[in-house]
């Protein structure tokens, strides 16, 4: 798979082909965030036909207890990812989908040092994900104002714009929009959807619950 900037499209696309059908059902996205054993969440992770993972995830061991399943079909994460064992595990059989809402890079192609030298990722386009979800979280936010942490840094850029969306809060996102008609399930996203440790973001945390709150999404302890 070569690396490229892809319609959305064709991003939901490629995540139809890589799920156990074109048309998922249910759809899980799981985030890094350590969680206890419990075998009604594996199950009903494993149980989707299309798993995201987010960032430097874990799976289950397979002497281990089970928390958070065995099964993924898409990776979503960012070029801070500290990969686990888990992340590039039978790598030929995953979607890699590298989230850039921060500063932009000179080309959305290159290859990060650390990454396999026969593995491709596909950039998740910013202006049909990461800018509707900005937008999303943050209404006031002025249409022609930046969406990005590199625009914002310039200082010609104008009126301040919202904090980034965490990586996992974007996957969510591309999850509910790309299968509106699917069972969304989360589990093991931090404060904002991010990983642990990351300081709370009220404006996501809030988006996620409300998706609970009308049935659109499952929230796993």
């Amino acid at each position: 798979m070569d690396a490229g900037v892809v319609t959305p499209n064709l991003t939901v696309e490629l995540l139809r082909v890589y799920a156990d059908r074109p048309r998922p059902r249910s759809v899980a996205v799981v985030g890094p965030r350590p969680m206890p054993a419990d075998p009604g969440r594996a199950t009903a992770i494993d149980a989707c036909d299309l798993v995201i993972r987010v960032g430097e995830y874990v799976c289950d061991e397979p002497d281990g207890p089970p928390a958070v399943g065995v099964r993924t079909h898409a990776v979503v994460f960012d070029r801070a990812l500290r990969a686990t064992k888990w992340v590039f595990a039978d790598y030929r059989s995953k979607l890699y989908l590298l989230v850039e809402p921060g500063p932009a890079y000179p080309d959305p192609r290159d290859l990060p040092r650390w990454w396999p030298v026969d593995l491709g990722f596909v950039p998740v386009p910013a202006r049909e994900f990461t800018r509707p979800l900005i937008r999303a979280l943050a209404p006031t936010h002025p249409a022609d104002a930046p969406d990005t942490a590199a625009e914002r840094e310039r200082p010609d850029s104008g009126t301040p714009g919202p904090e980034t969306p965490a990586t996992g809060t974007v996957a969510a996102w591309i999850a509910r929009t790309s299968f509106p008609d699917a069972e969304l399930v989360l589990a093991g996203l931090g404060p904002g959807g991010s990983g642990p440790g990351d300081d709370p973001r009220p404006a996501e945390d809030a988006l996620l619950d409300s998706w609970a709150g009308t049935g659109t999404a499952r929230l796993l302890p």
